[in-house]
């Protein structure tokens, strides 16, 4: 083998990429990533800068890419009944550099949603599975947390202590014991005291825009340090163009563009793509060649199929005391997972949780906060913003979304990325279940809201989906129905893998950052394991 021909070439230094390349690299595995964006530097996040609220409609800290139009950055168009505004990042760290850091886990039952309600998919891999590299992702990551939840199984004493719940978590905890519902402290990848060589929360409560002290973990403060000091090479500003295959059909490496638009080749035994639940079907379509005229690894035709998201919705009670939900990490300090199983008397199939949420500062509140109803101008703004800002407690709807074929990532024939390569088209619209369940969180947290003292409901209504980007390159044993096997392998192409959210079976009713991460490193064992394939 030439020298320059690395172990494994990683695509995409997110959740997965990252914790695929340190686990590798750890083995002693020569790891090469391509990551299209950059490093990020902390002092430029908005978190640091007094306009920060701006940033969430406009410049180069929106969430959307079709916003922001940076050179790292790739158009999203979308249809269907409710078009996705895509949310996504594009940096070493991925979407981490933007999450909020809530950290659940899956529960056991989301890996058999077939066999417990007759809907879906069944997951290759159960829990049991998965457990150990939840453990191991939650050291690496670095968590805040409280051990003892009774809606879920035991797991280890977090690696830090829990983030205070504040007066909202403290409110709403109450309302929930007075209903005799499931609440409890949430899991958040933001820990509260130095672990690991990183300081812990001040409550600084910006999340969303950056973490300029590294206490929530983005994979550029967590994964890739170690990665990089076990000899991982990380390369930046370098656009995959295609996935290469040779005459037998196995992938060889990648084309990609560096940032002065020169195209370069990349060698490597091992391909893994983790590019997002869009940006891997679109690299897969893109690399179409006379033995995979479809699209690579795409022989069941699935690829970009069943792309799922969770419907959210924003339920807000407006108190007469001070709340201050503002205050402190935007991660969620605690859920209710009451309404996460099957009860058929709901009118729906699967569930939801309930995520008690901070929100943002002032100028969100009289933009109109997420009920999209904005405090007046002139007479009357004074009086309304002191009503609502600072007494505001919102109860958001996450909810699991069923894999429909209709729902998909497809390619654009009329718009291209900066460098000439076609476009992600998402075609998206709710399901009648998930519309139904979107009504029955609203009653409920309408509910909840007012039992914790709310004398106003604001209600968001059924929103646009935007992220949590799943199901796209799904894992099966039959190669007609799944694009990889359950160790993440393509079915078509034995040396190419495929880790990110596009491999989930089915999305659960929780955020899916942690599983993420778990899978990936469970694939990167399966790679190492079969090595001697690879030589």
């Amino acid at each position: 083998m030439p020298q320059d021909r690395a172990d494994v070439l990683v695509i995409g230094s997110g959740a997965a990429g990252a914790a695929v390349a340190k686990r590798l690299s750890d083995y002693g595995a020569r790891v090469v990533c391509l990551e299209q964006g950059d490093w990020v530097e902390p002092t430029s996040y908005a978190s640091t800068r007094p306009d920060w609220e701006v940033q969430l409609k406009r410049g180069p800290w929106n969430f959307n890419p079709n916003i922001r139009r940076l050179p790292e950055d790739y158009p999203v168009t979308a249809g269907g009944k409710h078009p996705p505004e895509v949310l996504m990042f594009n940096a070493v760290g991925g979407s981490t550099i933007h999450w909020t850091g809530h950290f659940p886990r899956f529960r056991p039952s989301d890996f058999r949603v077939r066999t417990l309600d007759g809907v879906a998919d069944d997951w290759p891999i159960s829990y049991e599975d998965l457990e150990p590299y939840y453990d191991a992702n939650d050291l690496e990551m670095g968590i805040s947390g409280l051990a003892g939840d009774p809606g879920n199984p035991p797991r280890r004493e977090r690696p830090t202590p829990p983030l205070p719940l504040g007066v909202l978590g403290e409110k709403m905890g109450r309302a929930f014991d007075k209903l005799g519902w499931h609440w409890w402290v949430a899991d958040q990848g933001i820990i509260s005291r130095a672990h690991d060589g990183r300081p812990g929360c001040t409550l600084h409560g910006k999340c969303m825009f950056g973490c300029p002290i590294g206490a929530k973990a983005s994979t550029d403060v967590t994964y890739w340090p170690k990665a990089l000091q076990k000899g991982a090479v990380l390369k930046t500003r370098a656009r995959v163009r295609e996935i290469l295959v040779d005459d037998a059909g196995r992938a060889r490496g990648a084309l990609y563009y560096d940032r002065d638009g020169r195209l370069h080749e990349e060698l490597a035994r091992v391909v893994v793509i983790c590019c997002n639940g869009i940006g891997t079907p679109r690299l897969l379509l893109n690399s179409k060649s006379a033995l995979f005229p479809q699209g690579l690894a795409n022989s069941s035709g699935l690829v970009g199929k069943n792309f799922m998201l969770h419907p959210f919705r924003m339920i807000e009670g407006v108190f007469d005391e001070r709340i201050d939900g503002w205050y402190g990490p935007f991660g969620v300090p605690s859920y209710s997972q009451q309404f996460y199983e099957t009860d058929l008397k709901r009118g729906f199939v699967r569930g939801y949780t309930f995520q008690i949420e901070r929100s943002f500062g002032p100028l969100h509140q009289a933009w109109g906060g997420f009920a999209g109803k904005p405090a007046p101008w002139g007479r009357g703004h004074h009086r309304a913003m002191k009503r609502r800002f600072g007494h505001v407690i919102r109860l958001t709807l996450l909810g699991e979304d069923l894999p429909d074929e209709n729902n998909r990532v497809e390619l654009d024939p009329d718009v291209s990325d900066g460098n000439g390569i076609a476009a992600a088209r998402v075609i998206y619209s709710y399901s009648d279940n998930s519309l139904r369940m979107h009504e029955h969180a609203r009653r409920r947290a309408t509910e909840a809201l007012k039992v914790a003292g709310a004398f106003e409901i604001l209600d968001s209504g059924v929103i646009q989906p935007a992220f949590h980007l799943l199901g796209t390159a799904r894992m099966g044993d039959d190669s007609r129905r799944s694009v990889v096997n359950r160790w993440h392998q393509t079915h078509d192409v034995k040396n190419l893998f495929i880790v990110d959210g596009s491999s989930f079976v089915t999305s659960a009713g929780v955020n899916p950052t942690s599983t993420i991460g778990a899978l990936a490193l469970r694939a990167a064992d399966g790679i190492w394991e079969r090595r001697r394939e690879w030589q």
